[in-house]
């Protein structure tokens, strides 16, 4: 009896000691970070499927009856919220001034660094008297985006997830880019 009871005490210490692991979903980060680079940018939303990869009417029906008789897996895909009142302004805040940057990418007077932020890469293409207005635009959409990450970040409940966010990012937005806009590959300009 004696014997029980500790290895019953035992088993609920370890139990006890289980640890959940917590981890960054990387993928999940990623096509989160392409949906709102690609809103930034004006392009297609990432989440809407090409006419050639959509299924034909009928197969609608087989896969909704699939659905049914197949259950879902108990472990769902994970997933990122980008979506709340701060994060949606941040958006609308970066899709309106992105209007007034695409002429400097398009001229290279401005990259995207590698730490996911903007860089006047050459100040030659901007007219003298247009320069303060690139660098208050540089500083204004820097603000944004890292106030974006620390958004996303705090969305999820996970602020430790920021740097992962901010690097995830920092790629996209080169990833989603148009040819012809500069970025940084490690010190060095590079044109995509």
């Amino acid at each position: 009896m004696k014997a029980q009871l500790i290895l019953g005490v035992l088993g609920c210490v370890l139990a006890a000691c289980v640890t959940v692991n917590v981890y960054f979903p990387a993928s999940a980060a990623e096509r989160a970070a392409d949906i709102i680079v690609r809103d930034v940018y004006g392009a297609p939303d990432a989440r809407e499927k090409p006419l050639s990869l959509r299924l034909p009417a009928w197969r609608d029906g087989a896969v909704a009856l699939l659905d049914w008789l197949v259950p879902a897996a108990a472990a769902q895909q994970p997933d990122i919220n980008i979506s709340s009142p701060a994060i949606d302004s941040l958006r609308r805040a970066m899709q309106a001034r992105h209007a007034q940057l695409r002429p400097y990418y398009a001229s290279g007077a401005i990259g995207m660094q590698a730490d996911g932020l903007l860089g006047l890469r050459d100040p030659k293409p901007v007219p003298l008297d247009a320069r303060n207005l690139v660098k208050k635009l540089i500083a204004d959409e820097n603000a944004d985006r890292n106030r974006l990450y620390v958004e996303i970040a705090q969305a999820n409940a996970h602020p430790e997830w920021e740097p992962d966010i901010r690097r995830i990012f920092a790629g996209s937005w080169v990833a989603n880019a148009p040819a012809g806009w500069w970025f940084q590959s490690g010190t060095a300009w590079a044109q995509k």
